[in-house]
């Protein structure tokens, strides 16, 4: 019953009392420009001087120099309550999707003016509305330095991905969201007439070597309140489905790399998620629709969140002990997406009719299945000598300490033989080949620094620094000397 009164509760929130609150620039032109970052930095002020029921803090500068501004809503001190599920909402990585900005923006709006202060005796959150304010001000999808944000979360060079990264690690957030939007407009789909038209798609972590736990309670419990959720509201919604033309393409549930917001920070043991609303033919068209679908799935997280926080933040703890442990003992480095029978029933629009409809698409793929495991070592030795190994450790703040050799170490040296390719999700990557020799610690040159796999960032460790991984660090052009046929792979496994 509870559910059911929160989401009509909602709904009338989303349209209607905005006198009560402060609108935000987007409103304020009707809906017809975008904010701005100085805008948005405006807007905050104007809600600090009114309300006192948030906390404004910067989580970087861009590479020209931008704020990146955390607005955190507690009902008492942010992250101090032990009861409060930690909840993270971040918009706007790729400067050219602004929904997720303005409708994060509208949430802010609401949350300071109370209207939804009862998700404070549940939850502690904290809303990042724009993620690349450089990208944002040129309507270009990358930051400052030409990087993609969203591809930035396992090398993490960019000063936005290592301030949202360092500020994830200061208060290690049970549950995260990052929004986005897609373009419906792929010639590839409008050429066998039909386009993607919903207003919000979501989805889960894919990566298996995520807990098997979040996929589940995803699956079963939030994406089916999502659906329900958006369309009480009078939105459209579908799971997030990327690929395709179908059946030219296959149809997947999204990628399975550790480079992306939502699967980057559910490697630390977080029940994560990705949304994305639908892109106008310009950033600027249909804004207003596009705005509010995103903030009505944002309210729809944080609504559910609130009503299962007793039981996610446990779950949440225990998978995260459990990665501290060392589980699982095994890790997939290759994986690929695999059909298990079922057929998709995907709602478009179709461009003859004008009409939405529904296609039957048979080459679905939902399964991430392994192809190439490997058994975690205790953990890795990197060469003192190698600072670009060492700064990436520092910048994922991974526990680190000097190795200290002992003769009862077993360790393991991999030399590679051959590099060959694989494919991966459509892309080719190396695929080198190994010899594998055991070796005392008596038998090292020089001096190394200990990365052990029991700690939280265990697995993205493992998927990070193997060679044959189609995901690790060797696939990018930055650490591609790591990989050399006929040479050492310069990492070292140590076994025990």
């Amino acid at each position: 019953m509870r559910r059911i009164v929160l989401l009509m509760v909602f709904v009338v929130f989303t349209t209607g009392m905005n006198a009560q609150r402060v609108l935000t620039p987007l409103e304020k032109s009707g809906f017809t420009k975008l904010t701005t970052h100085q805008e948005m930095m405006d807007f905050i002020r104007e809600l600090e001087e009114g309300h006192a029921k948030f906390e404004v803090k910067t989580i970087a500068n861009t590479v020209q120099g931008r704020e990146i501004p955390v607005l955190e809503f507690s009902s008492s001190v942010f992250g101090q309550d032990t009861s409060k599920l930690m909840v993270l909402l971040f918009a706007q990585q790729h400067g050219n999707e602004p929904s997720g900005k303005e409708g994060a923006l509208m949430l802010v709006s609401k949350l300071a003016s109370g209207e939804h202060g009862w998700l404070l005796d549940y939850l502690d959150i904290a809303i990042i509305p724009m993620m690349n304010p450089d990208g944002n001000e040129v309507d270009r999808r990358r930051n400052g330095n030409g990087a993609d944000l969203n591809r930035s979360h396992l090398v993490m060079d960019q000063p936005e991905t290592i301030g949202l990264h360092k500020y994830f690690n200061e208060n290690l957030f049970h549950v995260s969201m990052d929004v986005h939007e897609y373009s419906p407009f792929s010639s590839d789909w409008m050429d066998i007439g039909f386009r993607k038209n919903s207003d919000v798609t979501a989805g889960r972590l894919t990566n298996i070597n995520t807990p098997q736990s979040f996929r589940d309670i995803s699956d079963s419990k939030y994406l089916p309140f999502l659906k329900e959720f958006i369309q009480i509201a009078g939105y459209t919604y579908s799971e997030y489905t990327p690929g395709g033309p179908p059946e030219a393409e296959y149809i997947r549930h999204s990628t399975y790399d550790i480079n992306d917001g939502r699967q980057s920070i559910g490697s630390l043991g977080t029940l994560s998620f990705i949304q994305e609303g639908m892109n106008g033919k310009d950033s600027i068209s249909n804004i207003e629709r596009r705005a509010k679908s995103q903030m009505t799935g944002m309210q729809a997280y944080l609504t559910w969140m609130s009503d299962n926080a007793q039981k996610i933040k446990p779950m949440v703890e225990a998978e995260r002990e459990n990665i501290r442990n060392g589980y699982p003992e095994k890790v997939a480095i290759q994986m690929e997406h695999r059909s298990d029978g079922r057929v998709l029933d995907m709602p478009v629009l179709s461009l003859k009719s004008g009409k939405d409809t529904v296609i039957t698409v048979k080459n679905y793929r939902p399964v991430v299945a392994s192809i190439f495991d490997v058994k975690k070592p205790v953990g890795y030795l990197v060469p003192v000598e190698r600072k670009d190994l060492i700064e990436w450790t520092e910048r994922h703040g991974m526990i680190t300490t000097k190795y200290n050799p002992s003769p009862t170490h077993k360790i393991e040296e991999y030399t590679i033989t051959a590099i060959d390719s694989i494919d991966f999700e459509g892309d080719i990557v190396i695929n080198p080949s190994y010899t594998v020799s055991e070796m005392s610690s008596g038998n090292l040159k020089g001096a190394y620094l200990f990365i052990p796999t029991k700690q939280l960032a265990g697995n993205v460790i493992v998927q990070a620094l193997e060679p044959k991984s189609t995901i690790g660090l060797a696939t990018y052009k930055k650490f591609e000397d790591l990989v050399k046929k006929g040479e050492k792979y310069p990492v070292l496994r140590l076994l025990y």
